[in-house]
């Protein structure tokens, strides 16, 4: 007679005893008052679903991530800030991850030879290296494991389960409801305040650390709640459902009083028309080209003209759009190119290894000049990054980081509007990538101005997105698919 383990554990009297065992355990704990016991079902279904159902750890990622609050400079973890409740998450699952590749697990070798892979793979190694280089190598890596969790279970492990449209629905509908609830939370305490415009700066603490954070998120699934209002059939629940949210972002959006939401939204817009109409993007790229050419011709003129605006952010909307190019006297505004200069210092004393990741907010005190400085500028490090999602790798990882988080954008955007003409067979996804795409133009443009990419926030929805597009691209878009498809067809009928 053989005894079976598992089969035994799940007998009836065997769950019933071991029950019984822990509450009178945990009874005698709380006695003592030793509470930590009470949290062990709790961590044992944790590791369970980990381990087994990690496609549902990652989905509880999406609807936690807009959620999530940060806690920074945590004792016990060295000094590291981590978001809770997703960020531990993430960390469990790329060590189970890396333990599978480990003890045989693979990779699908398409995923790893694709060029976006690839530069995404490059762009580690250089930050490792830099890390071995910075100035302060322990921020350093601090970073840099930070941004290995993010990109491992965001972009590498997520992307077998992105072979099914399902998945997809879900994990938009997760982020998008994460969102809206965040949104309300923020709105409900906005209107304390009266929707005053100062305290649209702080009141969504302590899920976003502040309005630009914020703001950022919104547009970037602003796409995705448009495209399913759009889809849903008319007098329908998911009308009324979607139609809401729709209401619920506009408002959210307004009330964020972040302008460079606003921006990257206006620029997206544009952006979707090129790509509905299969307009040449070489043809795009130089009419880029030609209008950052006479940006720079006319400079002088454009800068003289831009610092006769001296309208300040205000709580009305038509004045605080207009701040948005007042380079005379707006504080906001001002201190973004307080921080660009500095940046630029930074690079031109360490132009090919940089600073080292993270350091920028220890350093670039001693790199303002007193011409540049506002009302808001400090020399502590408690200011801040960079303020822009390029100056600040240039700054900290040289010339080669920055040129490798614009190849990774750059083919990002390639790769999705490339899917996109390819999806005809399947509707859903194709406008699914559609909103992706839109979403990170807005992130990418957003960049230009705010750089959140060392956040769950942006982190989880940018490797996200783009680990979708390979992922789609590699699993339902090849000829096999469309073959399978066919065949599934016919033997329907």
């Amino acid at each position: 007679m053989t005894f079976d383990l598992a089969k035994e554990v799940t007998r009836p009297r065997t769950i019933i005893a071991t029950a019984l065992l822990f509450s009178i355990a945990n009874g005698y704990a709380i006695y003592r008052e030793f509470y930590l016991l009470s949290l062990l079902p709790v961590a044992l279904i944790l590791g369970w679903v980990l381990i087994y159902r990690p496609k549902y750890a990652l989905l509880f990622i999406a609807l936690g991530t807009p959620l999530s609050v940060n806690f920074e400079n945590i004792s016990a973890l060295g000094g590291i800030g981590i978001s809770l409740p997703t960020e531990p998450v993430m960390v469990a699952l790329m060590l189970l991850y890396l333990l599978r590749l480990a003890t045989g697990g693979t990779i699908d070798k398409r995923f790893i030879r694709h060029p976006l892979t690839v530069a995404i793979s490059f762009s580690l190694l250089w930050m490792l290296i830099t890390s071995l280089t910075s100035q302060m190598p322990v921020v350093s890596f601090k970073f840099f494991l930070a941004r290995l969790w993010f990109v491992i279970t965001m972009y590498f492990m997520i992307s077998a389960f992105f072979s099914r449209e399902k998945f997809l629905k879900q994990f938009g509908y997760l982020l998008m409801i994460g969102m809206s609830v965040a949104i309300i939370y923020t709105i409900v305490r906005h209107a304390q305040y009266n929707f005053a415009e100062r305290p649209a700066h702080w009141v969504m603490t302590p899920l976003f650390s502040d309005h630009t954070s914020y703001g950022a998120l919104i547009a970037i699934f602003f796409p995705m709640v448009i495209f399913h209002f759009w889809r849903a059939p008319n007098l329908s629940f998911a009308k009324l459902v979607f139609g809401a949210m729709f209401i619920l972002f506009c408002v959210g959006l307004i009330l964020s009083y972040t302008r460079a939401a606003w921006v990257s939204l206006a620029v997206a817009l544009p952006v979707f028309v090129l790509i509905r109409l299969k307009i040449d993007f070489k043809l795009v790229l130089l009419a880029a080209a030609a209008v950052v050419g006479l940006f720079f011709a006319f400079e002088d003129t454009i800068t003289h003209q831009l610092s006769k605006n001296s309208q300040d952010s205000s709580g009305d909307f038509r004045e605080h759009v207009q701040s948005i190019t007042n380079i005379s006297s707006d504080a906001s505004n001002l201190e973004r190119f307080n921080r660009w200069n500095a940046a630029l210092r930074m690079y031109s004393e360490r132009p090919i290894t940089g600073f080292g990741p993270g350091t920028y907010m220890f350093q670039y005190a001693v790199y303002q000049k007193s011409a540049d400085k506002t009302i808001i500028s400090t020399n502590q490090a408690d200011g801040g990054n960079a303020h822009s999602e390029y100056l600040g790798p240039l700054s900290e990882q040289g010339l080669p980081g920055a040129l490798l988080v614009v190849v990774v954008f750059a083919l990002a955007l390639v790769t999705g509007i490339r899917l996109y003409y390819q999806l005809d067979h399947a509707p859903y996804t194709k406008g699914m990538v559609l909103c992706m795409v839109l979403g990170l133009v807005t992130y990418f443009i957003h960049g230009v101005l705010n750089n959140f990419l060392d956040t769950d926030k942006a982190s989880v929805p940018v490797w996200g997105f783009m680990s979708a597009f390979v992922a789609i691209q590699i699993y339902r878009t090849g000829a096999d698919y469309l073959n399978r498809q066919q065949s599934n067809a016919v033997s329907s009928k």
